[in-house]
């Protein structure tokens, strides 16, 4: 199993300035480099401090010119706020500049909120219609000459400039939960990447299965290789565990706003609904939040990876969550690498 790492530029309070927070997130991606994550990827948010990413591109370009080796990626830029040629063209200006470590996370978005706002208000449904015309679309313009006449997009016969490293272009990664759009991800030879949001383990065997299932129905020879996403900590001991867990429901608070379109944001500030009084266990149980989530010690840790590369995870996605200090993140990131990761990367070798 390969791990990776994914992070936010995100302001909570006024006082925080975005230069400290861009010298965090690169500090967190070198960190992670160092202790030999293999990929770092960024979000697309746009209209809120809670997670600032209106041009991933721009924010990945200023992470590779400050690392060497780690891949890097947005997860995910959301296809109906793109134009197909542009995405294209901006993927493989981005392999370019970085060497060639591009993996392009893309997905449908997340946000009701940002869908309210963003591509003329559009619906979550025609959102899925975007990713379906994107995802060959792209694979068209990066092999040249492409035309596409659909529903979301029209344009006569294009190349992507600059051309990608590669005839078949940098690697996909699809975010993917219902069934359409993992069969969508393989029939595109693309990756995908799960998220079993506040659900346990459970949920992952399934996803898995539905990965199973649409690489069987699509049958073009491509086995996608599966990412899976966990708000991750790994506490010292029981009670910085509980407290680190204790620190979701917070954030769990200002994220369900963004699932209202209208959602309560002033100047930028979402606002907090508290999930203790409205939401379901998952979101404000500390107890249930460390293991549907995965805060725990390194020791309880990695039995629970092996469960998840034994349900089929490839690759493992650190989540840094939010409402937790810059140091006792570097400090868990290391610890993760330290006495977690060598149980699952020595026996690759």
């Amino acid at each position: 199993m390969k791990f990776a790492i994914a992070t936010d530029l995100a302001r909570l309070t006024p006082g925080e300035t975005i230069e400290e927070n861009l010298a965090n997130l690169v500090e967190v991606f070198q960190t992670a480099e160092e202790c030999g994550f293999e990929m770092g990827f960024v979000g697309e948010h746009h209209g809120h401090e809670y997670t600032i990413g209106p041009n991933p591109f721009s924010l990945l370009t200023y992470v590779a010119d400050r690392t060497s080796t780690i891949r890097l990626g947005p997860a995910v830029v959301c296809a109906p706020y793109w134009h197909p040629v542009k995405l294209a063209g901006e993927a493989t200006l981005f392999d370019h500049m970085s060497g060639g470590r591009l993996e392009l996370g893309i997905g449908r978005g997340a946000f009701p909120y940002e869908f309210s706002r963003m591509a003329d208000g559009i619906e979550p449904d025609a959102a899925r219609e975007a990713l379906a015309e994107m995802l060959p679309a792209l694979r068209g313009l990066w092999e040249g000459n492409h035309a596409h006449h659909g529903k979301n997009w029209r344009f006569d016969q294009t190349t992507s400039c600059p051309r990608p490293l590669t005839p078949e272009g940098p690697p996909i990664w699809v975010a993917a939960r219902n069934p359409e759009s993992f069969r969508l991800a393989v029939e595109n030879r693309a990756h995908v990447m799960v998220n079993q949001l506040g659900l346990g383990y459970e949920e992952l065997v399934s996803l898995n299965e539905r990965r199973i299932a649409a690489t069987k129905e699509v049958d073009n020879g491509f086995e996608p290789q599966m990412m899976t996403l966990r708000s991750t900590h790994v506490g010292a001991n029981e009670e910085e565990v509980l407290m680190a867990a204790e620190t979701y429901i917070e954030h769990r608070g200002h994220f369900d706003n963004l699932f209202d379109t209208g959602g309560e944001v002033v100047d930028g500030w979402v606002a907090f609904r508290d999930p203790r009084q409205y939401g379901e266990p998952a979101w404000s149980d500390p107890n249930i939040i460390r293991n549907n989530q995965m805060y725990d010690t390194a020791e309880n840790m990695i039995p629970r990876l092996r469960d998840f590369e034994a349900a089929g995870t490839d690759v493992y996605l650190y989540l840094v969550p939010p409402r937790i200090s810059h140091e006792e993140h570097l400090e868990s990131i290391r610890r993760f690498a330290r006495d977690v990761m060598p149980a699952f990367t020595e026996e690759s070798k």
